[in-house]
């Protein structure tokens, strides 16, 4: 994998969550049972996440222990030119974010149809609320021009996040043309515990598609 060649060994490593991020976890397990990484630990953003590396032999570590992450390696529902990001579609994003700001570094893998030119186009925006106050965020988001749908289980129920919260998607007709400033409103707005808008944290991008495998870089950093 691709994503693996930041990887060092002794770093501590923002273990991501999502389908992409199980082959980087499958592949570490393996470097780790080869004897190649010896004292590398991982920080789940999960509990999913979590299980998955315990079952393939990776250590874990806290941010109470490690409060710096050297690398973050994980997914992303969305990409827009400037390396913005939607996450959250796979219910961690609250974790996530807390993550990536302990980063040093941060590497989101993605295939192709991730990329888009305006963020909302294809995917919804997860926001994540606390439950005693989700009723009124619904009027909420929906002055800021979303279409609010509760996210719930197969069996009907809310669902519930690793901090106890509910999500809601939020639609946006036409796309999200201002993230920065949508991002500040919800970022404002009490009882909203987290939004999928991560602004400003990648450093890279590793894009696969059927012609092979490119990598986006932040301008400031191919500037350098």
């Amino acid at each position: 994998m691709r994503a693996a060649g930041w990887i060092q060994d002794g770093m501590v490593l923002g273990l991501g969550t999502g389908s992409t991020v199980r082959y980087l976890l499958e592949e570490i397990g393996a470097r780790i049972a080869l004897g190649e990484w010896t004292r590398c630990v991982g920080v789940p953003t999960s509990e999913h996440t979590a299980r998955r590396a315990r079952e393939l032999g990776i250590p874990l570590t806290t941010l109470a222990q490690h409060p710096r992450v050297d690398l973050t390696i994980d997914g992303a529902d969305e990409v827009n030119p400037g390396l913005e990001l939607i996450k959250g579609l796979g219910g961690a994003l609250l974790r996530e974010k807390i993550v990536a700001t302990a980063s040093e570094r941060v590497i989101i893998v993605v295939d192709e149809s991730k990329r888009v030119t305006r963020l909302g186009t294809r995917s919804p925006l997860p926001v994540e609320v606390d439950p005693f106050g989700a009723p009124i965020q619904v009027p909420f988001l929906e002055g800021l021009g979303a279409e609010v749908t509760l996210r719930r289980t197969a069996s009907g129920d809310p669902v519930v996040t690793d901090g106890g919260n509910y999500l809601f998607d939020c639609h946006f007709p036409g796309g999200i043309p201002d993230p920065a400033a949508l991002g500040t409103v919800l970022d404002g707005r009490p009882g909203i515990a987290e939004n999928g808008l991560f602004l400003g944290f990648v450093d890279h991008v590793v894009v696969a598609s059927a012609g092979g495998v490119d990598v986006l870089s932040r301008a400031r950093e191919a500037a350098s």
